[in-house]
């Protein structure tokens, strides 16, 4: 496995992206260790909050979010997935699994000894999350999603991610900042856009953002729907405080939270919630979602 790493320069005075970089190794079942980037920030000691993005973002989707939440105590930590940000890029499409992303970022959660963790999860963050939630419940003990759902090959495909994958596959070029942008309702401005494109300073380092579409598993013969099946009827049975809070003018997904809230107990009653948001609902309202979420937890402790 060829690993690629995004130079440090690249992440020079972003747009309001002020935090302090943090590494460690991490390691599937069957690759090297490779080093994770990610955000550590409000009190130590505080009660955790981990914040997982998806395609093709990184932690720079919630930096209107983590001073909020870490101001009301939350330790905030935001990892890059394999791939993307500021950790280590496999260089091919085929070196990314559905799999190795669960991994990866179980042996993050396992190798700082997180416990009680409120977990938030959108787009493929919520396909690994999900997953996570299911199979490490000792120390998952809340859960938000936000646009997102886990597939099982039970539910219809959308024609768009059909279509979206196949731009993945084929398009010359893959701008992360104007996809981020598409997919909002408020103006993404210029230095935005900068800082979602930072990491990808050509497209050799953009095999992780080209291989997630292909990834999803639309079929009952992929082999993440068997692990994926038994995580959906694991959180059937979740007991733990699970909240939604979607943006409903997502075309794709604004609906998703729809089938979560019947199938997961511990939706039953809770503060759910539409606003105006699109897909990228960080980048629409953050500091809302955050104030809801703080909200939220000071109710369910």
């Amino acid at each position: 496995m060829d690993v690629l790493r995004t130079p440090d320069s690249r992440f020079e005075n972003l747009e309001d992206y002020p935090f302090v970089a943090n590494y460690l190794n991490v390691a599937a079942s069957d690759t090297q260790p490779l080093r994770m980037h990610f955000l550590d920030e409000g009190p130590a000691d505080g009660p955790p909050i981990v914040l997982l993005h998806g395609e093709p973002t990184w932690s720079y989707l919630y930096r209107t979010m983590i001073a909020p939440l870490a101001d009301a105590g939350n330790r905030v930590l935001v990892p890059d997935l394999i791939g993307f940000g500021r950790s280590d890029k496999p260089s091919r499409i085929g070196d990314y699994t559905y799999l190795r992303h669960v991994e990866w970022v179980t042996s993050w959660i396992e190798r700082l000894h997180l416990k009680d963790v409120t977990l938030f999860v959108q787009d493929w963050g919520s396909f690994i999350g999900l997953r996570i939630a299911a199979e490490q419940g000792d120390r998952i003990s809340r859960l938000v999603v936000a646009n997102g759902y886990l597939p099982t090959a039970f539910q219809r495909t959308p024609r768009a991610l059909y279509a979206f994958r196949a731009f993945a596959r084929y398009s010359p070029v893959l701008p992360a900042g104007r996809l981020v942008a598409a997919g909002t309702v408020r103006r993404v401005p210029a230095k935005v856009r900068a800082g979602y494109d930072a990491p990808f300073p050509d497209k050799t380092y953009q095999a992780g953002v080209r291989a997630f579409p292909q990834l999803v598993p639309t079929s009952p013969d992929d082999p993440a729907i068997p692990a994926n099946r038994a995580a959906w009827k694991a959180l059937g049975q979740w007991e733990k405080p699970c909240l939604t809070i979607f943006g409903y003018r997502d075309p794709l997904l604004g609906g998703a939270d729809r089938p979560l809230i019947r199938h997961i107990p511990g939706a039953a009653g809770q503060p759910h919630a539409r606003i105006n948001a699109s897909h990228f609902i960080q980048e629409d309202s953050g500091p809302e979602l955050a104030d809801r979420i703080v909200a939220w937890q000071q109710a369910v402790r």
